[in-house]
């Protein structure tokens, strides 16, 4: 017998499982039976698949065994197995990349928290709520011996070889004190059937009966064994043979989330290429969302069989929030990650499938605008990413996405802005590059105010570039407030205007030197003295920030260009003085409130500090 230590991370793991989820035990069958079902699909794909594999019998099936005297409950499965090396990576180190995420992400609530612990693969110790004593018996496909590791959950773990009658694994946990409530058969067929019902593979519970006997006035006692679960695939069968309810069970099933899916898109495909999709979209947006590693959430099966879940060509990065299954009639069984990035059939099937879940999504927010609300509150975000980068269903997203404007509260959709226009407005207009707050004050939006023009407030970090290549919407441009460009289509100043104040811009150049790109007469200011903006192809002195901030410092240094507006006092009076040692002053502050207004750092703060002072010494 070999004793070994737990890795620090599954120590950590086992007290956090232990003592936070103790309201929430039940969810221990539902991962091992979780993984007795992965285990069970990767024999039968090496059956289907690999010539070393194919002569192996492959009868599937989980077994529940439950001994209520003993108190002791044993999940069995004939599954791939595992030898000596396996038990010690699987249960005694954390080997997942992302899997320490784990640690940091149980919140203390523990339904929540209950569903992590099958998103984070880590399920296995979920059995230590209800044991104080597991064993783990298996033996690996294609090897003759067998191993045992056993555990108490606190001391490290022991392997030593063991005797198992056939390839596969066996559990068995010795229940403690909050486990006896689980040495019932009752609830463990409740148990199965609610997270389980709808595993591939037939689930078997084998207990002790009692049955009244009428003649001899007694109990009799019987061990028996019940199917309990239904082992259906039930995405084969046909939309009228299926309920809400057996929707929501699959569901649950497949993902291992306690709530309801928003909605789900059945889907069955004929022709030149058949298959079925069933795609679900959770009420909550999965904790690796925003992760590099996220995990995958639709699984690949042909023909029944499951092949893999961590596809990521199966669906485009920006819709990883969906869950559910791909079934392919045409793929082969052996079908690796490499054939499915040049696969034909799975190109066509991601294509369609993309435009299925899409669509489907517009027809929710046409008819069911409230769910679709909660819809966008959870994944707005990643529908702006495939505005970014996928340009074939561009004009659906445009429909999809919801934005903050400067008319309405909440959020509106790019339709509902386009039909709000007014008369003689010729383009959508949005501002981005900052907080809400800091947009909706801009001087930038002065003259779309005074002309009730609805300006869209992206505020969003990614919507500026998001929206920088997007230049239209519905046969109309989109335009951007805070880019030079957008003064043409305003052309109230006149051009005396400009003309007069052409020695006073003159100064303000000479004065402002290399800080600006430009000065000139602003035709988009009603109430500011003055604004910066940038040009068109240049991204806005927030997004140079930002950009900085994410490393990337050899950015060029790009110069604004500041507008003055010519109706103003300050710019009148600056014109009338603009030989007075007091303009430079004025100057600088007209360029540094501008920079303030946008949310722009100065970089000489106490310069600017010192020449309001001056101003002040002098108004006071």
């Amino acid at each position: 017998m070999s004793k070994r230590e737990f890795q620090t991370e599954v120590s950590q793991l086992l007290q956090l499982i232990i003592h936070s989820l103790y309201s929430h035990p039940e969810i221990f069958l539902r991962e091992l039976v979780s993984n007795s079902s992965d285990a069970l699909d990767k024999l039968r794909h090496l059956t289907l698949t690999e010539e070393a594999y194919k002569a192996l019998p492959f009868e599937p099936r989980i077994a529940l065994e439950l001994n209520e005297e003993k108190k002791t409950l044993t999940i069995s499965d004939t599954g791939i197995g595992m030898n000596e090396e396996d038990l010690t990576s699987h249960l005694g180190t954390i080997a997942r990349s992302g899997t320490k995420n784990f640690l940091s992400q149980l919140s203390g609530d523990a339904k929540r928290d209950s569903n992590l612990i099958g998103q984070f693969g880590v399920g296995f110790y979920s059995a230590f709520m209800v044991a104080d004593q597991i064993e783990v018996t298996s033996r690996k496909a294609g090897e003759e011996r067998a191993w045992r590791w056993t555990s108490d959950g606190k001391t490290g773990f022991d392997i030593e070889p063991a005797d198992h009658p056939s390839v596969g694994t066996t559990i068995v946990l010795h229940l403690n004190e909050e486990g006896k409530q689980y040495a019932n058969s009752w609830r463990l067929r409740e148990i199965v059937k609610k997270y389980s019902n709808h595993i591939a593979f037939p689930i078997f519970l084998t207990y002790e009966k009692s049955e009244w006997n009428e003649a001899e006035k007694k109990s009799d006692k019987s061990q028996v064994t019940e199917q309990v679960n239904e082992a259906s695939a039930l995405w084969r069968r046909g939309k009228n043979d299926l309920t809400d309810e057996d929707y929501k069970e699959l569901y649950q099933s497949i993902t291992g989330d306690s709530q309801n899916p928003l909605f789900w898109f059945h889907t069955k495909a004929e022709g030149s290429s058949e298959y079925i999709t069933l795609f679900y979209i959770p009420a909550k947006a999965p904790l690796d969302l925003y992760q590099a590693e996220y995990k995958v959430g639709v699984k690949l099966y042909v023909k029944r069989v499951f092949i893999m879940d961590d596809a990521k060509e199966l669906l485009p990065q920006y819709l990883r929030f969906v869950r559910g299954i791909v079934d392919s009639e045409d793929l082969p069984l052996n079908v690796s990650r490499e054939i499915l990035q040049q696969n034909r059939v799975l190109t066509s099937i991601r294509t369609a499938s993309v435009k299925k879940i899409l669509s489907e999504l517009k027809l929710v927010a046409a008819n069911e605008p409230d769910k679709y609300l909660t819809f966008i509150q959870q994944y707005n975000r990643p529908l702006k990413e495939g505005l970014y980068g996928d340009f074939a269903n561009r004009e659906i997203l445009l429909d999809l996405v919801r934005l903050k404007s400067t008319t309405v509260d909440g959020l509106t959709s790019l339709a509902d802005v386009k039909s709000r226009m007014i008369p003689e407005q010729k383009s959508l207009y949005y501002i981005t590059g900052g907080a809400e707050a800091l947009l909706r004050t801009s001087p930038l939006l002065e003259i779309y105010k005074r002309k009730n023009i609805e300006v869209l407030v992206l505020d969003d970090e990614i919507d500026e570039i998001v929206f920088s290549g997007v230049t239209s919407y519905s046969g109309l441009d989109l335009k951007a407030v805070n880019k030079s460009s957008t003064s043409e289509d305003f052309t109230e100043a006149e051009p005396t205007k400009a003309e007069h104040l052409q020695p006073l811009i003159a100064r303000l150049k000479t004065i402002l030197g290399e800080k600006v790109k430009d000065v000139r007469v602003s035709t988009r200011l009603a109430d500011s003295p003055s604004c910066i903006v940038s040009d068109e192809a240049e991204p806005s002195l927030q997004m140079q920030q930002m950009l900085r901030a994410m490393g990337q410092t050899e950015l060029p240094a790009l110069k604004p260009t500041l507008e003055i507006n010519p109706d103003h006092e300050i710019v009148r009076k600056m014109l009338d003085r603009s030989d007075d040692p007091l303009t430079e002053d004025a100057a600088w502050l007209l360029y540094e409130q501008a920079l303030l207004m946008e949310g722009v750092p100065l970089q000489d703060p106490a310069g600017f500090v010192q020449r309001l002072n001056r101003m002040l010494q002098l108004s006071i």
